[in-house]
């Protein structure tokens, strides 16, 4: 079943958690250590609209099956033409398609918002579902930082990747943002 992939909404924060929490304390594509709770869920998701950035989920039959987001890559303002993604997917519907549907839309938003490059944060060089996913949609590699992050018992790496959104840096950018 192809899901609806949606903006985000303030009732969808409980399973936003839920799937950041499950994340957070099974996975290693997230360096965070202990799960946020939903008011802090709501925060960041306030932040990145804030931003006018897309903050969107993914639905199936009525049930969040994953969230995705986009936000400015570094504060610094040279950097505004840069986003980094992140996209989480329930562990129901992994390798449903529900994070290549979400990523699509993802970047097809940011493109039309002026974004000039998406930059994926991967966590864990391991993660080979994020990876392809990534590369799937038009992401190369960019580099890894070897033993950068300390979870689960063990050093991850952290895998970037990236992806020129609409003429990329082949002209400037547009006035105004």
């Amino acid at each position: 079943m192809q899901p609806l992939v949606r903006p985000s909404r303030d009732d969808d924060i409980p399973a936003i958690t839920a799937i950041y929490a499950h994340a957070v304390r099974y996975g290693r594509a997230s360096f965070e250590l202990d799960p946020p709770d939903a008011a802090e869920m709501a925060r960041r998701r306030a932040g990145v609209l804030a931003e006018g950035w897309p903050y969107l989920v993914a639905e199936i039959a009525g049930q969040v099956a994953g969230y995705t987001y986009a936000h400015a890559y570094r504060p610094r303002r040279a950097y505004r033409f840069s986003l980094e993604d992140s996209i989480y997917v329930a562990p129901d519907r992994l390798h449903s398609g529900v994070g290549r549907a979400m990523l699509a839309e993802l970047l097809a938003r940011c493109e039309a918002g002026g974004a000039r490059l998406m930059i994926a944060v991967i966590g864990d060089s391991a993660n080979a579902g994020s990876i392809g996913l990534h590369k799937a949609l038009g992401f190369t590699h960019a580099g890894v930082l070897p033993a950068s992050g300390w979870k689960h018992d063990q050093w991850l790496d952290t895998v970037l990747m990236v992806r020129p959104l609409g003429s990329g840096a082949s002209e400037p950018p547009p006035p105004g943002r």
